[in-house]
């Protein structure tokens, strides 16, 4: 398609989709959700295999693999939050009812099951694609060369001839700019499910168009997804044996802490069930000193609460980005768990987080050798922002006036949209080698 250009930005908890044409505003893909028209598509997949028939599989994305979850959970393999371990060279492969699967196959799956969703058909995406990425992957000891790489595998099956990269902030600031009526130095904070990255550019106008130049970047991989394991940990983790201990040979041990870092990663919540920690698990209730903690923690994992836990810690930090104080309550079959929370616990809990939060935009002042008073606007998006202790960074270094958000879903994609129009698309994007 002659003049259109498409941005993807794939994030840990959402992706959305934009096309721009030369002119106008970008136009974002539309979903017919089951139970409404979305442009927030899940990252997620359910693979289903009915045991009358193992060999038939259905796979679904987004709102339709948690409908085919919430319908037959046991039955339904529930994958999310995947592109946390995109950049991990420690996950090769996981096997999905009997079937092995690398994170190419998940990724090019999912893009190929949400392009079917597209409202309106699939006819008008063309062969150029800018993805966003973070400026940092998270996980640790990220290896950004084997993410990109994985990436370019999957886009390329859905028949892109031309792949692009760029960052995630970048394509928030090209968003943002359409605002601007006057040369600013922007610094934009894109606080997603994994990462939290941050740029700098600055924004002049010549010849009646909005030119930019990049003057920093920095990133953190810690975000949204972080702030839900801290949530947990506190609890959600006790409850089901953590701190608890078994007896064997004579000896009190304590339960591994290893079982319970699994929350810290959907994914790999969800792979736990094949696992020989899984084994390790079953046997603990019968030696566990408090069984009836271990048997909880059987059945979150055998009956795949993982999403139904999402649930319980999403409304909660919602509610806490609102209010002083929200009740979190989570059930499911017969675990039953309710109590108030204090939004200052809640910025207890997370403070390691901030903290390195904090660092990232310290770096990004000092890479483009800015003072605070030195930039002119500042822009958040991504749902962490809402987080008012994530806001509170912001203010105590720049004048509220100079702080502006929304958008918080949108505005990425539709800036590498966007960005597909600059006629120096090389000095924003970057090919698979980084």
């Amino acid at each position: 398609m002659t003049g259109l250009s498409l941005g993807i930005d794939f994030g840990t908890t959402n992706t959305v989709v934009a096309l721009a044409g030369p002119e106008g505003p970008a136009r974002l893909a539309m979903f017919p959700a089951p139970e409404r028209e979305v442009f927030a598509f899940r990252s997620a997949l359910s693979f289903h295999a009915p045991p009358e028939r193992p060999s038939e599989r259905t796979v679904e994305a987004g709102p339709w693999a948690i409908e085919a979850y919430v319908e037959d959970p046991l039955e339904t393999r529930f994958i999310q939050s995947f592109k946390s371990f995109a950049a991990q060279a420690s996950f090769t492969e996981t096997q999905i009812l009997g079937r092995r699967y690398v994170f190419e196959d998940l990724l090019s799956a999912f893009l190929l099951k949400m392009r079917e969703h597209v409202a309106g058909g699939t006819g008008d995406w063309p062969t150029r694609v800018i993805v966003g990425r973070p400026v940092t992957f998270a996980g640790g000891s990220p290896d950004e060369t084997l993410a990109l790489t994985r990436y370019e595998a999957a886009f390329r099956r859905l028949g892109f001839t031309e792949i692009l990269y760029a960052y995630e902030p970048v394509g928030a600031a090209f968003f943002f700019a359409r605002e601007l009526t006057q040369d600013a130095t922007v610094l934009v904070g894109d606080f997603g499910g994994g990462t939290s990255d941050f740029s700098i550019i600055r924004f002049t106008r010549e010849g009646g168009e909005i030119r930019s130049t990049p003057l920093a970047r920095s990133g953190v991989g810690v975000a949204g997804d972080a702030f839900d394991y801290r949530i947990i940990d506190q609890l959600v983790s006790p409850s089901l044996g953590k701190g608890s201990t078994y007896s064997s040979f004579g000896k009190t041990l304590p339960i591994p802490n290893r079982y319970y870092s699994a929350f810290a990663r959907w994914d790999q919540l969800a792979l736990m069930r094949a696992s020989r920690d899984m084994r390790e698990i079953r046997k603990l209730v019968r030696e566990a000193d408090e069984p009836e903690k271990i048997e909880r923690l059987v059945e979150t994992l055998d009956e795949n609460y993982g999403y139904l836990l999402y649930r319980s810690i999403s409304r909660l930090k919602e509610s806490l980005s609102s209010q002083t104080s929200a009740e979190f309550r989570f059930e499911a079959g017969s675990i039953s768990l309710a109590r108030q929370v204090e939004r200052t616990e809640f910025e207890g809990w997370i403070a390691p987080e901030l903290a390195l939060i904090e660092t990232a935009v310290d770096q990004a002042l000092d890479q483009a050798g800015l003072p605070p008073d030195g930039i002119d606007r500042v822009f958040l998006t991504g749902g962490s922002s809402l987080v008012p202790a994530v806001r509170d960074i912001f203010r105590r270094r720049f004048p509220v006036e100079r702080i502006e958000s929304g958008s918080e879903l949108e505005s990425i994609a539709s800036g590498l949209a966007l960005m597909g129009r600059e006629r120096d698309l090389g000095r924003w994007t970057m090919r698979s080698k980084p």
